[in-house]
């Protein structure tokens, strides 16, 4: 016995495997956390807005307040982990999202849930990206990286899906605050598996921090989510819209310009330089914003068209889930290792567009079998083969001093492209809606029909992001396999 635990310690890759999918689990459950967070309150918000007595006017900084400090502090939190270390940020991320949870959930104002949603953006900006550089640096053998990534670009996928329906059970049966409450229980149990299954430790190969870069593009994100944001209530013609639109880009030209000459950048070029790693984070952006669109209008169709309730709403997302776990696994266990991702991306987005045009033929007769369900299912398919090849390889060959900031840029696409899209999306919808009432009485049946043609709207727009998506991953992502990860020999996974 004695022998067989010396043998077991000089080569740990016999007994790693099974600690390596155990730590999979505690980062998949951390990133569903943080995933569904940003839909889940918004099955609550009637019911919290009822409680607390804050305006209509007031309800979108509810999200706003989550996607500002979430979007704009990725890449920061990215670099943080990469410098400290990914087991401390990612554990110093879990207490903290848990702790804002908490103070929301209690919240007796409608103030001290703004502050608590804005706290749980702030520590998710820790946590995302040190659960994928975890992730990256973990899982490093091809087949089993492509099994680890197929799952986690599942739940990245259906994180918004199930925040629905958990939305939805919480609200209905519970209160609106189990909406907030229930993140203690994910970050207990993920806390308890990443504090025992993580290696202690920082760095050897620390890089400086970039303090301007930092500047730049936390306030450049910033502004460009908070002016998207603000399109939804105000005209684009506002000047707290394009100003901050514009200021954004600015910030954001400013950062790439200094990160050609930072001793030390935030986001080296050689992470965003690479063909495959750029088509990648495009992927997440595109397919980000045409995603979030479809969770929006489709649920306000579902309950305000057909009258589903808010569990009911949510159920009905769940083969859409189901979909896109099948496609993420198979794409990344079957089709990436033998095709490479320009065949599999591509058909991806194509399939996804075909599903947004399919949605456009909805209207108040529509059933959900016959109508709803078909299309939801191509879209699952073809999220989970654009999710879970983009993640892969938009990591794939970094090194692990790069592992944190690559893994940011990954979720920062994916949440600034959220945000534009839906600001997108809502205006488009919005202005559809009172065209067709100009002239029309706003009778019932009326107002309706408007309904029914903003949704439409979106989905149209939604299926062009699809095909832009389409045509960039076709033209930027290398034809083959995709090459050997060279990070080298994992890093441990238990203390």
């Amino acid at each position: 016995m004695a022998r067989e635990a010396v043998a077991r310690r000089a080569n740990p890759r016999e007994e790693g495997p099974s600690h390596r999918w155990w730590v999979l689990g505690v980062i998949g459950l951390a990133q569903l956390m943080v995933v569904l967070d940003a839909t889940i309150v918004n099955i609550a918000l009637p019911s919290a807005q009822q409680d607390l007595g804050f305006s209509d006017g007031n309800r979108q900084w509810i999200v706003t307040a989550y996607a500002l400090a979430f979007g704009s502090l990725l890449l920061l939190g990215g670099r943080i982990a990469d410098l400290v270390g990914r087991r401390v940020v990612f554990l110093t991320g879990l207490v903290g999202f848990a702790v804002a949870s908490a103070i929301g959930g209690a919240a007796p104002s409608f103030e001290i849930l703004v502050l608590a949603r804005a706290l749980q953006g702030l520590f998710g900006a820790l946590l995302a990206p040190a659960a994928l550089s975890l992730l990256t640096t973990t899982f490093t053998v091809p087949k089993e990286r492509a099994k680890a990534f197929g799952i986690y670009g599942a739940i990245a996928g259906a994180g918004g899906a199930v925040g629905l329906l958990l939305g939805g059970v919480l609200t209905e049966y519970l209160d609106w605050r189990w909406c907030l409450y229930v993140n203690l229980l994910f970050a207990f149990v993920a806390f308890i598996g990443g504090w025992r299954l993580l290696a202690p430790g920082a760095p050897a190969d620390r890089p400086g921090l970039d303090i301007p870069g930092t500047v730049l593009v936390s306030a450049g994100l910033f502004c460009i989510v908070y002016g998207f944001s603000e399109a939804e209530s105000h005209a684009w013609s506002s000047p707290l819209t394009w100003g901050f639109l514009v200021a954004g880009a600015l910030l954001v030209a400013a950062f790439a310009w200094w990160q050609t000459r930072a001793a030390h950048p935030l986001l080296p070029l050689r992470v965003v330089l690479d063909r495959d790693r750029a088509a990648s984070f495009l992927a997440m952006f595109i397919s980000g914003g045409g995603m979030f669109g479809v969770f929006l209008f489709l649920t306000y169709y579902l309950q305000k068209s057909l009258g589903y309730s808010p569990v009911s709403t949510g159920l009905a997302f769940i083969p859409m889930v189901a979909c896109m776990i099948a496609s993420s696994v198979t794409t990344t266990n079957v089709l990436l290792l033998r095709f490479g991702a320009k065949p599999i991306v591509p058909t991806g987005m194509g399939i996804a567009a075909a599903a947004m045009v399919w949605l456009t033929a909805l209207d108040l007769n529509s059933s959900y079998a016959a109508h709803v369900l078909p299309p939801l299912l191509c879209l699952g398919i073809g999220l989970g083969a654009v999710f879970a090849t983009a993640m892969n390889l938009a990591t794939a060959g970094v090194g692990p001093r790069d592992a944190g900031v690559a893994s940011a840029t990954v979720n920062t696409s994916q949440q600034v492209g959220g945000s534009i899209g839906t600001a997108l999306l809502n205006t488009l919808a919005t202005s559809a809606a009172t065209n067709y009432l100009v002239g029309r009485r706003p009778t019932p049946p009326a107002v309706a029909q408007a309904q029914l043609e903003s949704y439409s709207t979106a989905y149209w727009w939604s299926a062009g992001f699809f095909a832009l998506g389409l045509l960039v991953t076709l033209f930027l992502y290398r034809p083959g396999a995709p090459r050997p990860h060279p990070v080298g020999e994992p890093e441990p996974v238990h203390a």
